[in-house]
C-alpha cells in the first residue's frame, strides 16, 4: 500500500519561497533568502544545497523572538540595532533553528557534501535582512515571526525538498511554446504517443503549470481543465526524481482549490499510479490502454 504524504516543505531557490504542504495541500507560503553564492553542495562553498532533506533537529523552543544563537546555543543576547553595531560581521542566527540533513548519499549527504555537517539551517534573521532575494552564506533565512510559526508546525524528520526550479501558471497563449515543446519531447518522441492524440482542443481552456530551472528554461508541465481533470503531466528526463512533478501537481491542486473545485480526476499511466496515490488520489476503475500505454483513472476529493 502506498503511504500518503503528511507534512512536507518545498523551497524554490529561483522563487525564493518556502511552502509548507500537508497531503499535497498548501498550508503556508513564505518569502525567504538563500545563499548569495547560489546553489551547491560542497563544504566551504557557502552555497545552498539542493535535493531531498529532512528536519534532523529543532532548536530554540521557548526562547523569545530575536534570541541570538551561536553554534546552536542561545547566547542570552537579544538582537538589537545596538548589538548589530557592536558586532557588524556576525552571521545572525535568531529565534529558532531547523537543522537540515541530506538524504542523498554522495549528493548532499556524507563526505564533503554533507548538509548537516555544513550546518545548513532554516533560521530567523534580523528584520533588516531582505527576503525574496539571495543573501545568506548557505542557510535559508526567514522572518522571526514566520520561523516561529513554521517551527510549531513542523515535526522532526519531516521531508524538505530544496529545488533549483520554480513553478508558474498561466493560460495556453502565454505558456504554449514551452509546454508544447516538453510534451513533444516526452509524449511524442520518448513514449511514442501519436501527435494527433497528444494535441487536443482542451489546451486553450485549461490552466497550465510550467516548471522552470534557474535560467528560466522549461523542464516540466501539466494542465488543469475547467472540469477538474489534471493531465499532460510531463517532466524532462534529466529533471525526474527531483521533486519537479510533485511541485507541478501541488500547484495545480492549489489552483483547483482557489477555483472552488472539489473533485479532481486524472488518467495516470499505470507505472505512475503510486506517485499520485501519495497525494491521496484513489483508483476509480479498471486499467485501460490509451495510445498503447496502460492507464488507470484516479480521483481525489478536495476539502470544502
Amino acid at each position: 500500500m502506498t503511504e500518503t504524504l503528511q507534512r512536507e516543505i518545498f523551497i524554490s531557490l529561483p522563487a525564493q519561497t518556502l511552502e509548507l504542504y500537508e497531503q499535497g495541500l498548501l498550508l503556508r507560503r513564505y518569502s525567504v533568502s538563500s545563499a548569495k553564492n547560489g546553489v551547491g553542495e560542497q563544504s566551504g562553498s557557502f552555497c545552498t544545497p539542493r535535493g531531498k532533506h529532512i528536519v534532523r533537529a529543532k532548536i530554540g523552543s521557548g526562547h523569545p523572538e530575536n534570541s541570538v544563537f551561536v553554534r546552536r546555543r542561545a547566547t542570552g543576547e537579544i538582537w538589537s540595532e545596538d548589538l548589530f553595531a557592536r558586532f557588524p560581521d556576525r552571521d545572525w542566527i535568531l529565534t529558532r533553528i531547523l537543522w537540515l540533513s541530506g538524504k542523498q548519499p554522495g549528493f548532499n549527504r556524507l563526505g564533503n557534501v554533507d548538509t548537516m555537517r555544513r550546518y545548513i539551517y532554516l533560521h530567523g534573521s534580523p528584520d533588516r535582512v531582505a527576503m525574496g532575494q539571495p543573501g545568506s552564506i548557505g542557510c535559508i533565512r526567514m522572518r522571526n515571526r514566520e520561523i516561529i510559526e513554521l517551527y510549531d508546525l513542523v515535526p522532526p524528520y519531516m521531508p524538505v525538498t530544496i529545488g533549483d526550479y520554480c513553478i508558474k501558471t498561466g493560460g495556453w497563449s502565454e505558456l504554449c511554446a514551452a509546454a508544447a515543446t516538453i510534451r513533444q519531447l516526452v509524449f511524442i518522441e520518448e513514449q511514442g504517443v501519436p501527435a494527433e492524440m497528444e494535441r487536443d482542443e482542451f489546451d486553450t481552456g485549461s490552466l497550465h503549470s510550467l516548471a522552470l530551472d534557474g535560467s528560466g528554461n522549461a523542464i516540466g508541465t501539466g494542465r488543469l481543465l475547467p472540469d477538474g481533470h489534471i493531465g499532460r503531466m510531463a517532466v524532462l528526463p534529466a529533471w525526474r526524481r527531483r521533486g519537479v512533478g510533485a511541485a507541478l501537481l501541488r500547484r495545480l491542486i492549489e489552483a483547483a482549490l482557489d477555483r472552488g473545485t472539489r473533485q479532481l480526476a486524472l488518467n495516470s499511466q499505470s507505472h505512475a499510479g503510486a506517485f499520485y496515490a501519495r497525494f491521496g488520489f484513489l483508483p476509480a476503475g479498471d486499467e485501460f490502454i490509451e495510445a498503447g500505454i496502460p492507464h488507470i483513472e484516479m480521483k481525489l476529493s478536495l476539502p470544502t
